[in-house]
């Protein structure tokens, strides 16, 4: 398991995967990735007479009677809406809702496969962060929970915000709590390797948007000092004399907490001395340089996790003196992938139906994909488990569940052996996988 992925060091370009050349060939000949199953069993026409009419008015009945029912009597609460407007799909940008639509397939995909959620890819041709509260206010009946997703900045942040105090489900927004979750799993256990501890680096964030915004947080959480983060956006590092950022309430709060040196300039004057690095900006490569890596603490970190290609490869990195490298990408070692944590968040928020996901939850979450990789045995080329070990998914479900328990916001009481239960019958129950 340690040496699991592509070696890196002195990895020629040519060797890297380029699934794109398939891509529109396998997307073609398949129309898309998901389909609608039927669940309950047709034997017979005659079956219809239970599930539609006339048998379909007594759950309805029962339903208008008691809305909790809703839950015994339909699948509302597995089933997932994938929100988005398409203003910021993968490192492609603003490309609009209908080219939207082939990545939140993707992600209905994951969530099915990998946590036995049925989510639904709701592509809305609407930029308005208002017009999209309420759209998912209006559908809100049919489903378990939200997964805002690919939403640009700052609105991301209100429309989070509105939802959580306007809903009564868990909404979340994946490019936000999801991403941290999965660097904050990374880079505990990257430090144990190293042998640092968060409450004593430093740390240079590359890019400023609702990732790394949320990443600072979770890790500030964890244990990382506000003063010993500098965060470096498209004009430069943060700081207190960005006057020109004064009036986004995100950035200008990270211009009071964090650079306690006051350290001004670009990426290469964020980057040096710093034990880690995490990017989270525009596509490579080259936009962080080999040098900058060597200009970092000894025994550095680099998460370079732009998609689909890193601000540096990794073995430019590591030439540079980084110890450890991650990236997004599946065909190098060490990937730092949403998919480790948003299916299995909402495996356990939804199981015990919880009202909403809080920040206890997502720590939660990354302490146990973190402990999952660390039973295996952690290295230089395996902080984190890759997506194919499927009992990690049921570890962290239990972990969400049982924190929303413990905190009150479960509406379903549940044991760890309850939820581990139905975790592992509804991850890997019904469908065939090659975990």
């Amino acid at each position: 398991m340690k040496n699991e992925g592509k070696d890196t060091k002195k990895e020629p370009l040519s060797a890297v995967k380029n699934p794109e050349e398939t891509a529109l060939r396998w997307h073609s000949l398949y129309k898309g990735k998901i389909e609608i199953g039927l669940k309950a069993s047709v034997q017979s026409y005659d079956d219809f007479a239970i599930w539609y009419t006339p048998g379909v008015a007594e759950p309805c009945r029962e339903i208008k009677n008691s809305r909790e029912q809703v839950y015994e009597y339909t699948n509302k609460g597995n089933f997932v809406a994938i929100v988005t407007d398409g203003t910021r799909v993968l490192g492609l940008g603003d490309v609009g809702a209908e080219a939207a639509l082939p990545v939140m397939e993707g992600k209905a995909m994951l969530f099915k496969y990998l946590g036995g959620v049925d989510a639904f890819p709701i592509c809305l041709a609407t930029k308005d962060a208002d017009e999209i509260i309420e759209a998912v206010k209006w559908i809100a009946p049919t489903f378990g929970g939200v997964n805002l997703e690919d939403i640009e900045s700052p609105k991301c942040y209100y429309i989070l915000e509105r939802l959580n105090e306007e809903l009564n489900m868990p909404v979340w927004h994946d490019d936000q709590q999801g991403t941290a979750l999965v660097i904050l799993a990374g880079l505990m256990n990257a430090l144990k390797v190293v042998g640092k501890s968060l409450s004593e680096i430093e740390i240079s964030l590359i890019g400023a948007g609702a990732a790394n915004m949320s990443i600072a947080k979770y890790m500030h959480v964890a244990g990382v000092k506000w003063k010993n983060l500098i965060m470096v956006d498209s004009k430069g590092i943060l700081n207190s004399d960005r006057e020109d950022v004064k009036g986004d309430k995100n950035k200008w709060e990270i211009c009071e907490k964090t650079n306690k040196e006051g350290r001004s300039g670009g990426i290469k004057e964020a980057m040096r001395d710093t034990d880690v690095c995490i990017a989270l900006s525009t596509p490579g490569p080259g936009i962080i340089k080999k040098d900058w890596v060597a200009d970092m603490a000894d025994d550095a970190i680099v998460f370079a996790c732009a998609n689909p290609v890193p601000e540096i490869w990794p073995w430019e990195a590591e030439e540079g003196g980084a110890k450890i490298v991650a990236t997004g990408r599946s065909d190098f070692r060490n990937q730092l992938n949403n998919s480790l944590g948003f299916p299995a968040v909402f495996r356990g928020a939804l199981d015990v139906r919880a009202t909403c996901i809080t920040e206890e939850m997502c720590i939660a979450a990354a302490n146990a994909i973190a402990r999952y990789a660390e039973e295996k045995g952690i290295s230089e080329g395996y902080i984190i488990p890759r997506m194919g070990e499927g009992e990690m998914y049921v570890c962290e479900a239990v972990a969400v569940g049982i924190k929303a328990v413990e905190q009150g916001v479960a509406e379903r009481k549940m044991s760890v052996e309850e939820l581990e239960e139905e975790a592992r019958e509804k991850i890997f129950g019904k469908t065939a996988k090659t975990f």
